[in-house]
C-alpha cells in the first residue's frame, strides 16, 4: 500500500508539472531560427521613423528669429492665470497649440489655412518656413513643431494597462509594452491586436505576432498616435476565468484528499 501511494503521488506531481509548464517558444520575442544568435531581416525599410500628422492632433509651432517684432506675429501666446477675476499672472505665457481639423488643416496667423495632415514635422517646418520667408529681411526663420498628443493605450494582459505618452513622436510596440510593464504570463504573444484610426477616419485592426522576428516589417511595429494595443488572454487565463463555484469546490475537495493521503503515507512509513 505504501508503494502504491508513493506511485500515486508521483503521477499527480508529474501531471501538475506538465500542466503548468509553458513552452519557451510561446514566450520568447523575436525568435531566431538560424542558431548563431544573429538574424538578418530582409525587406526592412531603411531610415528612421517619422510620424505623420493626423486630424485631431495638437501641434505646438514656434517661430524663432532675431527679429522679435516680426516673429511675434506668428507665435500665439496664451497667458497663464491663477485668478480669473483679477487676471493675475502666476507664470510665463505658453505657446498656444493648434488643433488639426477633420479636414487636416490648421489656421496659422498671417498665413491662413495650411494643409498639414499626412505631413511629417520636418515637411511642415519646411513648408511654413517657405511661406514665412518674405516676412523676414535678413535671415531664415527657424520653425520648430511638436505633436503634443502622441500617446497610445495599452490594454489587456500587461502589468500596468493605461495611456502612455511619447516625447519624441516615436514609439515601437516593444517600447509601448515596456512602458506598460511588459506582458504577464497569461498574455498571447502571437496575436496582439492594434486598433488604428487612419487620417481619413477609417479604422483598421492589425494583428501582430511578437514571437516572429519579421515583426519589424509590420505596419504596427511603429505605433501611431492614439493607437490602442490589446493583449488578449491565452487559454490558461481563459480556463481560470471560467472556473465556477462547483469547480472550485472540486479543487478544494481534491486538495483535502491529497493532504489526507499524504498524512496516511507518513503514518505508514
Amino acid at each position: 500500500m505504501k508503494t502504491g501511494m508513493i506511485n500515486l503521488f508521483f503521477v499527480i506531481a508529474v501531471c501538475l508539472l506538465s500542466a503548468s509548464c509553458c513552452s519557451p517558444q510561446k514566450l520568447a520575442y523575436l525568435q531566431t531560427l538560424n542558431g548563431n544568435g544573429k538574424t538578418t531581416v530582409q525587406g526592412m525599410t531603411a531610415g528612421l521613423y517619422e510620424a505623420r500628422i493626423k486630424p485631431k492632433d495638437l501641434l505646438i509651432i514656434n517661430v524663432v528669429t532675431s527679429e522679435l517684432s516680426a516673429s511675434r506675429n506668428f507665435n500665439m501666446l496664451m497667458p497663464q492665470v491663477s485668478d480669473q477675476n483679477n487676471n493675475s499672472l502666476y507664470g510665463m505665457p505658453s505657446i498656444q497649440t493648434y488643433l488639426v481639423s477633420n479636414d487636416g488643416d490648421i489656421d496659422f496667423p498671417m498665413l491662413g489655412k495650411i494643409k498639414v495632415a499626412g505631413l511629417t514635422r520636418k515637411e511642415l517646418e519646411a513648408r511654413i518656413q517657405e511661406k514665412l520667408q518674405p516676412s523676414f529681411r535678413n535671415e531664415h526663420p527657424v520653425i520648430t513643431i511638436r505633436i503634443t498628443n502622441y500617446s497610445v493605450n495599452i490594454l489587456g494582459e500587461v502589468a500596468r494597462p493605461g495611456k502612455y505618452t511619447s516625447s519624441n513622436d516615436r514609439l515601437t510596440i516593444f517600447e509601448g509594452l515596456a512602458l506598460a510593464g511588459d506582458m504577464n504570463i497569461y498574455g498571447r504573444r502571437d496575436n496582439v491586436k492594434v486598433l488604428r484610426e487612419n487620417a481619413d477616419g477609417s479604422k483598421i485592426i492589425l494583428y501582430v505576432n511578437l514571437n516572429d522576428k519579421d515583426i519589424v516589417n509590420s505596419p504596427a511595429y511603429y505605433l501611431e498616435q492614439n493607437d490602442v494595443v490589446y493583449v488578449e488572454p491565452n487559454k490558461s487565463r481563459s480556463r481560470a476565468s471560467s472556473v465556477n463555484a462547483a469547480e472550485t469546490l472540486s479543487v478544494s475537495a481534491l486538495s483535502i484528499f491529497i493532504s489526507l493521503a499524504s498524512l496516511v503515507v507518513n503514518i505508514l512509513r
